[in-house]
């Protein structure tokens, strides 16, 4: 296994934001594991999503639920189809991260971002940190965890319709 570098862990970052805002979703899920997690914890500082309460923790299952409602033809709350836009900061390598262990073929990136979603005469903004937990499957990155943390996150939010 060849070790990843840097500009290859900063365009999967890219390609996955793109991935979302041009709604290849099925695509987008494959980034995933199959244990994979995505999580977006209910305060700041959050430290287990299995013991505290988390605006989502969902597992590949569950991401594919919502994969499939978005493509459903009678998903009436998406008729018109909501959108996003990614806004992504230049990612970092989480060096001192836990689980960040590139001889084993783990790593830890994080990016900030803007996020907008769009939906008829709505328009949502969101901002936050992205943190990336990625190992290589077959020589290319997969996601266990996708975590994000809103600056918002213990505010009254509207429903979120995509993911951020």
């Amino acid at each position: 296994m060849s070790p990843v570098n840097d500009q290859q862990l900063f365009a999967f970052v890219y390609r996955e934001a793109r991935l979302l805002d041009e709604q290849q979703f099925e695509e987008w899920l494959a980034l995933f594991t199959d244990d994979g997690h995505y999580w977006m914890p209910l305060t700041h500082g959050q430290t287990d999503p299995l013991l505290q309460g988390s605006l989502m923790y969902e597992d590949k299952l569950l991401l594919r639920v919502r994969v499939e409602r978005l493509a459903g033809q009678r998903t009436y709350s998406q008729q018109p189809r909501s959108r996003s836009h990614h806004l992504v900061q230049q990612p970092t390598v989480e060096t001192d991260h836990p689980e960040h262990k590139p001889e084993q073929g783990q790593y830890v990136v994080r990016a900030a971002f803007h996020y907008v979603e769009s939906r008829q005469d709505l328009q949502t903004i969101y901002a936050g940190w992205s943190t990336f937990e990625l190992i290589t499957v077959d020589s290319e990155l997969r996601i266990t965890q996708k975590r994000v943390d809103l600056v918002n996150c213990d505010a009254a939010l509207r429903s979120i319709q995509l993911f951020m």
